[in-house]
């Protein structure tokens, strides 16, 4: 069992990162559900090809969670361990194993918004991969990464809330 409750320390390493914000019309904790449905993530963020949980922390959580995506025209397979802390607006993980990709950090904070009917969601990533590539390359691929991985979030929330 992961002991997923201790936050890594900040985001001091994330220091060449990419932060996206988005308003959803969900609670908090309708945002924070989906985003710790790992299983479902194929159904609806497009990159990702498989899901696997490989550890759940005392909460019940996914703590380490291998994922399978497209990246760059290939497949990769990353292992990330979520951290959950004891504040349930906010979701971090680091990498733990990778194939293409040196690191992977990120957070997603959930701010309420009207009386917490509505959310607006920060998603802060980091990510190298074990090729060098120019620094405009990867802060473009980060950004389209973010970006997109909130608009799949939005439209996911949308649909279940509809079905």
């Amino acid at each position: 069992m992961v002991d997923s409750r201790k936050e890594p320390t900040g985001r001091g390493s994330m220091s060449d990162h990419a932060t996206e914000r988005k308003i959803i019309n969900a609670t908090p904790q309708q945002c924070f559900d989906v985003i710790t449905d790992f299983e479902s993530y194929p159904e609806w963020a497009e990159d990702v090809k498989s899901v696997s949980v490989l550890e759940i922390d005392e909460s019940g959580l996914g703590g380490d969670v291998r994922f399978r995506a497209a990246a760059m025209g290939r497949s990769t397979t990353y292992t990330l361990r979520y951290y959950y802390g004891s504040n349930p607006l906010r979701i971090a993980w680091r990498q733990i194993e990778g194939d293409i990709t040196k690191k992977i950090e990120g957070e997603y904070e959930f701010i309420p918004l009207d009386n917490g009917t509505k959310t607006e969601v920060a998603y802060h990533l980091a990510a190298d991969l074990a090729i060098l590539i120019p620094g405009f390359v990867k802060r473009r691929a980060e950004s389209r990464i973010v970006r997109a991985a909130l608009e799949a979030l939005s439209a996911r929330i949308d649909s279940v809330a509809t079905a």
